[in-house]
């Protein structure tokens, strides 16, 4: 004999509750056999979990698409930042910049090593301390490094800043789509059981096959086990 299991996936979940909200059999009089709150609970479910869904897909494939685009600014930013310390050290090292001045942008003054600058996370932390710092120097009569100099660094940066703020943005309404999700799941697994238990209930004087095939169409999932001879064997319905 076949087995019923709820659904395992948000997409197995959805098409159950479609199966139960848009049967009009169960809206017909002499047919209804599903309590009336049940069912406009069943199309509540069906109407925010859709929706939910929905969401999170659009979210996600947004939050994709700023992924691929954000690692080549990423990428840009990190490298002029790197060039211009490297240049700024040399600097240093010849005496053009003294080192105590180093502090001004976030760094110690006995240690000439540009930052661990692989990450999104480093850059948006090094930048505008290494922008600022420069900014400083130069204001207090520092010669500026010219190549690269800080407003190319700046320019790199802020188009990266913008595309990481927004990335950031994306995965935020991801975690709220799917926290929606999360919230939704119990409930709309226990609505799915009430309304299977209750048309399993009002099939069950039907013959096993006749019985099974009157309850898949409401979106009742039955399983064959493997040992089970059966034309629709492991098959889902």
């Amino acid at each position: 004999m076949p087995y019923r299991r709820l659904p395992k996936t948000d997409a197995a979940r959805l098409k159950a509750l479609e199966a139960l909200a848009d049967n009009n059999d169960v809206y017909t009089v002499e047919g209804r056999f599903l309590d009336r709150k049940l069912i406009a609970r069943v199309q509540k479910l069906y109407a925010h979990f859709s929706d939910a869904l929905g969401q999170h897909a659009v979210a996600m494939r947004t939050q994709v698409r700023y992924s691929k685009r954000i690692s080549a600014l990423q990428h840009n930013a990190m490298t002029f930042l790197s060039h211009f310390l490297q240049v700024l050290f040399l600097a240093v090292e010849r005496g053009e910049v003294p080192k105590n001045k180093m502090t001004q942008y976030g760094l110690r003054h006995d240690e000439l090593t540009v930052p661990y600058l692989k990450t999104a996370e480093a850059v948006m932390e090094w930048a505008p301390k290494v922008i600022k710092g420069e900014r400083d120097r130069v204001k207090q009569g520092g010669k500026p490094v010219l190549s690269p100099p800080i407003g190319a660094v700046e320019t790199h940066f802020d188009v990266f800043k913008a595309m990481y703020n927004a990335q950031r943005q994306y995965q935020k309404r991801t975690q709220e789509a799917l926290a929606d999700i999360n919230a939704l799941r119990p409930e709309v697994d226990d609505v799915i059981l009430e309304a299977w238990n209750a048309v399993e209930k009002h099939f069950a004087n039907e013959p096993p096959e006749t019985r099974f095939n009157l309850c898949r169409k409401y979106g009742i999932i039955y399983y064959y086990r493997r040992h089970e001879k059966h034309e629709d064997s492991d098959a889902l319905h």
